[in-house]
């Protein structure tokens, strides 16, 4: 049995993790939020000690020690709160993005080095199934592919208002929304040759990627008079060639996979997560020009 703590309880993703540990069988040592909306702990661990004061939070764990620390905060605290887990001595499984900053990557493989612990993310579109059949395919082919993704998931009024709807904190909407799809396209068809901007502001942004094996047009949005006419709030699809990939298909289940991987060693990791963060930035500066 493996003992994790969680930074971020009361977030919105937080209780896939919950699940994840739990489900693989592991232990939820302890939690540390400034919120205190934490009902979801009764589900998967009651048990687990609650902390909104860092210091105090630190001081537990100076006497119950952690094998991983896993990140649910808000993008621009993830630095911070990794750098509070290596000096816990424990593996991290952090929330995309590692980080807004792409300068920010060295000085984690930095961190890496001198504590001898993992910093790994989530990046679970990758284990879509339908994905991982698409990616073999492309990998034994030359073509060259057609693909149009839409990616839509409506928030209310409360987005704005947050940290979320903060560019300098979150990344704004390419990062929120569209970092994982980002990753899944940069994973699946190779590294960026241009990027075209069509469409840059806080509710919706799209574009032109032209990758090595594909031509990507993307469009994301956190607007609802985006989504089809019926249905749920969000509408996450790619086509490819044709072929219509839906992109939310099991997304409750996609965590247990990636802590699965994580914990094997092969979970996606600093140098996996680089070209999108990288891509969020040329695109943000894109968009500032526009």
């Amino acid at each position: 049995m493996l003992y994790f703590s969680l930074i971020g309880a009361a977030g919105y993703v937080a209780p896939r993790h919950m699940k994840a540990i739990k489900d693989l069988g592991h232990e939820l040592v302890s939690v540390y939020d400034l919120h205190d909306g934490l009902a979801s702990l009764d589900q998967y661990f009651p048990n687990a000690a609650c902390f909104s004061d860092v210091h105090e939070f630190t001081e537990f764990h100076r006497s119950n020690p952690l094998d991983y620390v896993s990140i649910c905060s808000p993008n621009h605290l993830h630095f911070e709160h990794i750098n509070w887990a290596m000096a816990q001595n424990a593996h991290v499984v952090c929330e995309k993005p590692l980080v807004v900053d792409p300068a920010q990557l060295e000085q984690l493989v930095d961190l890496e080095k001198t504590y001898g612990k993992k910093i790994s993310t989530i990046l679970q579109l990758r284990n879509v199934e339908a994905v991982i059949k698409l990616r073999e395919r492309v990998m034994s082919s030359h073509d060259t592919y057609k693909v149009d993704v839409r990616y839509v998931s409506a928030r209310g009024n409360w987005y704005f208002n947050s940290w979320k709807g903060n560019e300098e904190l979150s990344g704004g909407i390419v990062t929120n929304i569209g970092i994982h799809l980002f990753d899944l396209l940069l994973w699946l068809f190779g590294p960026v040759k241009t990027v075209e901007l069509e469409t840059y502001n806080s509710h919706k942004a799209a574009g032109v990627l032209n990758l090595e094996k594909a031509q990507v047009n993307w469009f994301l949005s956190v607007d609802a008079a985006d989504l089809p006419r019926e249905g749920p709030r969000s509408f996450r699809q790619m086509t490819v060639n044709n072929e219509v990939i839906r992109l939310d298909a099991g997304m409750e289940y996609l965590h247990n996979q990636s802590y699965r991987d994580i914990l094997k060693g092969i979970g996606p990791g600093i140098q996996e997560a680089r070209p999108s963060i990288e891509l969020c930035q040329i695109i943000r500066a894109l968009g500032r020009t526009t």
